[in-house]
């Protein structure tokens, strides 16, 4: 008899520890668990820790509540200004109710994929080339407002979407390029013009200055001068006095009015006339020594 109930205690001990063993589930500090009782919903989400199902009734699915990263495949598409284009992003998001996104959704991280993927591509079409090369911040905000809508309903937020990279095709490559060259050059050519203007008006001042005083400009030649000869070169330079410029210019100024005297005695007495036959002859001859010699 006893051993009788000996052996019916230790049967009904390993019932016990088999059912306990089929009947205990361990749920993860980042997970939690979503326990379908005969394929209904029943009760609330599982905590962390451990927990306690009907074996063969119930079923518990786990959910991470971890940040995913998921890369999306690279879309190509046209802008609104009408170039090919291909991007690529990353989104980063996270399960905020898992029995939502258990029952709502078949697969939540494909249902996100494909949701990226559209919305990419329709950012794309509604944006220009010059919005994907520098305003990207505007775009990340609208392509997680666009991903984030659908999502809330399969417990599952946006925590944000980046856009990585954006391909051109080699010839918009090389017309941006020189559109970049050309700019370049534009403003190098306005700094240039602007210091030359500059450098008029000082240098304008500057002759004013010498006007008043003369002395600073031969000053200013002889430096010029030892400028030059510092220089291992073969050059001559003659500087000529500006006093003596001046000084021939005031002897031509009162020589005109002596000249201007002859030509009207010359006006006067009339001058002897040269046959054109004559001299006609004379250049004649002159052009046949010429070509003799």
């Amino acid at each position: 008899m006893v051993e009788e109930l000996i052996g019916a205690v230790a049967a009904a001990g390993a019932g016990g520890l088999v059912y306990l063993a089929s009947a205990a589930r361990v749920v993860k500090q980042y997970e939690r668990g979503v326990v379908f009782r005969l394929g209904r919903l029943h009760g609330e989400v599982r905590r962390p820790g451990f927990n306690l199902i009907v074996p063969a009734v119930d079923r518990m699915r786990k959910v991470n509540l971890q940040i995913v990263t998921m890369p999306v495949p690279a879309q190509e598409g046209i802008t609104r200004d009408n170039v090919t284009v291909r991007v690529d992003a990353v989104v980063y998001f996270k399960v905020v109710d898992p029995a939502a996104a258990v029952v709502n959704v078949e697969d939540y991280r494909f249902a996100v994929s494909q949701m990226a993927q559209t919305s990419l591509r329709s950012i794309i079409g509604k944006s220009e080339l010059d919005d994907l090369l520098s305003n990207r911040e505007k775009l990340n905000q609208g392509l997680e407002l666009m991903i984030d809508s659908p999502a809330v309903e399969w417990g599952v937020t946006i925590d944000r979407v980046e856009i990585k990279d954006v391909s051109l095709p080699d010839t918009m490559k090389r017309s941006m390029a020189r559109q970049a060259e050309a700019d370049r050059e534009r403003r190098a050519r306005v700094i240039n013009a602007d210091a030359e203007y500059q450098a008029s008006k000082k240098l304008a001042q500057a002759a004013h200055q010498m006007a008043d005083t003369p002395s600073a400009l031969q000053l200013r030649l002889l430096q010029t001068v030892m400028a030059v000869a510092a220089e291992k070169n073969s050059t001559l330079v003659l500087p000529i006095p500006v006093e003596l410029l001046r000084f021939l210019e005031r002897g031509h100024q009162e020589g005109a009015p002596e000249e201007g005297a002859r030509q009207e005695g010359s006006r006067q007495a009339p001058a002897p006339v040269e046959h054109p036959v004559d001299t006609t002859e004379q250049a004649i001859d002159e052009l046949r020594r010429a070509v003799e010699q």
